[in-house]
């Protein structure tokens, strides 16, 4: 049984023959009864205390699990954020290898047509150079028989 400021207060003592001092013994009583009800309310206090204590710990570890979960979260974004990087880094990396195969080959295939028009403007220009070299022997020729006439035609004599 628990025993209350109260229950010391009203407790009554029986008087019997050659006991102790009434008057004394209400007197410390009450000093007892004063000093429960200081250790209550200090005992009170002090479980308030506590109580903020456990709710401030209570918050402090809500905020801690909060801030753990977030620098989880805040890491595995990270490395989401890297591996996209890399992902995007090696996909634009191989585009530009495509390109550049095809700027290559585009650039391949333009000198091998320009070496077959090459190859056709030789062709060209030695026919041109043939004919051209036909033109002047048959226009030789032409002034060859005309100067050929004209000496035969000076020595048989004017023809009246």
């Amino acid at each position: 049984m628990r025993i209350t400021p109260l229950d010391i207060q009203q407790k009554n003592f029986p008087v019997k023959f050659r006991g102790f001092d009434v008057e004394e013994v209400y007197a410390f009583l009450e000093i007892i009864r004063e000093e429960m009800e200081e250790l209550l309310r200090e005992n009170a206090n002090l479980k308030e205390n506590v109580q903020r204590s456990d709710n401030h710990i209570k918050e402090y570890k809500d905020m801690e699990a909060t801030l753990r979960e977030t620098l989880v979260t805040a890491q595995q974004m990270v490395e989401d954020y890297k591996s996209n990087a890399r992902k995007e880094a090696e996909l634009l990396i191989k585009e530009a290898e495509l390109k550049a195969d095809s700027l290559i080959k585009d650039a391949q295939e333009k000198v091998i047509k320009i070496h077959e028009d090459i190859v056709d403007l030789k062709g060209v220009r030695r026919h041109f150079k043939e004919e051209l070299k036909r033109l002047i022997e048959n226009h030789t020729r032409m002034l060859e028989f005309d100067v050929y006439r004209e000496a035969e035609g000076r020595e048989e004599g004017p023809a009246e």
